[in-house]
Order: C-alpha cells, then sequence, then structure tokens
C-alpha cells in the first residue's frame, strides 16, 4: 500500500525543510521545559504565587536563558555553541526584565482601586507590555548580535518595539495564545507550542530590525 505522503505534491528539500523546523521547534520546546522546570513547580506548590513575587522572579530566571539559546537555534546557531554565547548574557538581561515590569506590576496593584491613581492603570500595564517586548527583543538581539554592546542592544530594542509596534502586538499576542494553551494542555501544549511562539517572535523581531536598519 502507497504511504499517503506520496500524494502529497511537495519536493523533497521541502520536505527536509519541514522536518529540520520540526527538529528544532521539539529541541527549542525541550530547552524551554527545563529552563521553565523550577518555576513550574513552584507553581505547582504555591496556592497563591502572586504573594512571593520575588521568589517567583526568581525562578523564573532561567527562563531566559532558555528563550535566549532557542532564539539561537531557530536562527541556525548550533545548540552548544548558542548555549555557550547567550545563556549567562541572557539572565542578566531577563534579570532587568522581570524587575521593571515587577515594579510595573506593583504599582498597578496598589493603585488600581483608588483615584486618581486608577487613571495610570491603563499606562502602567501598556508600559508592562512595553517592556516584556523589549527584553524579548534584546534577548533576540543577543543571540544573533552577541557583538553589540549593552546600551546599543537596549537602544535598539527600544526603537525596534516602538516603531514596529504592529509586530510586537503580534509577537505578544501569540506568546499570550501560546501560554493559554499550555495551561490548558501542559503536555501536548509544551511539546508542540512554545517552540512555534519563539520562531514567530524571532520572525517578527528580525523584521523589525531589517526595516530599522534598512532606513539608517
Amino acid at each position: 500500500m502507497a504511504s499517503p505522503l506520496a500524494r502529497v505534491n511537495v519536493r523533497a528539500d521541502a520536505w527536509e525543510l519541514i522536518w529540520s523546523f520540526a527538529q528544532r521547534v521539539l529541541v527549542v520546546n525541550l530547552c524551554l521545559a527545563l529552563g521553565g522546570l523550577p518555576l513550574m513547580l513552584g507553581l505547582a506548590l504555591v496556592a497563591e504565587p502572586w504573594r512571593y513575587p520575588v521568589f517567583f522572579g526568581v525562578l523564573a530566571l532561567p527562563l531566559g536563558s532558555a528563550v535566549a539559546v532557542g532564539f539561537g537555534y531557530l536562527a541556525d546557531l548550533p545548540l552548544l555553541a548558542s548555549v555557550r554565547k547567550v545563556a549567562k548574557s541572557a539572565v542578566l538581561v531577563w534579570a532587568f526584565t522581570l524587575a521593571a515590569a515587577g515594579v510595573l506590576l506593583a504599582d498597578i496593584s496598589v493603585l488600581y482601586d483608588a483615584m486618581p491613581g486608577a487613571a495610570l492603570v491603563p499606562l502602567l500595564a501598556v508600559l508592562t507590555e512595553l517592556v516584556f517586548a523589549v527584553g524579548l527583543c534584546s534577548l533576540v538581539l543577543l543571540a544573533t548580535e552577541p557583538g553589540l554592546a549593552p546600551r546599543a542592544r537596549l537602544r535598539m530594542a527600544v526603537y525596534a518595539t516602538v516603531r514596529g509596534w504592529p509586530f510586537t502586538l503580534l509577537s505578544l499576542g501569540v506568546l499570550a495564545a501560546a501560554v493559554v494553551l499550555v495551561s490548558l494542555h501542559p503536555l501536548a501544549g509544551l511539546a508542540t507550542v512554545p517552540g512555534c511562539g519563539l520562531w514567530v517572535v524571532l520572525t517578527n523581531t528580525r523584521l523589525q530590525l531589517a526595516k530599522i536598519l534598512g532606513e539608517s
């Protein structure tokens, strides 16, 4: 009996590209699962995690390294080389991202139920999303342009995130959907969704940066 795939009119090099992408996504998903393991264990054991933001912020630090390594691997950097080049620096970038987001979220929790502070909540929420987006863009730059100085990387990340805001919104939306899917179906979600989400973020960020560099 002939294979069902024999009826699909796809060239051999296209199949090779598909399987290569699937393999990379699976490896990235494994890296994210390992990096997020401390955070997932903490969330499973603590009933009210929002009461311990510093503790869970520390648990989330390895996730930044996993994300940066995933970006590097999806950008065709060998896995071990990606780990050596970006894992340590990514912890610092992600720590600053989590710290800035934590301060903004703390402000929201204090101001949301009282005027006139409540009027600032929408602005603070937008700034929180911007911080996460800049952090992700910085991790992409760290993985793909490791020679950039930290200040130059930050300036480029902020400019790319704000100037290319449609891509930024798409990236954040895809990541939010990935988080929801993983929370609903943990095993199936972790095996398939996160790597695809990071690929979308990587592609969008490269488009943002290419547009900016093309204008300079």
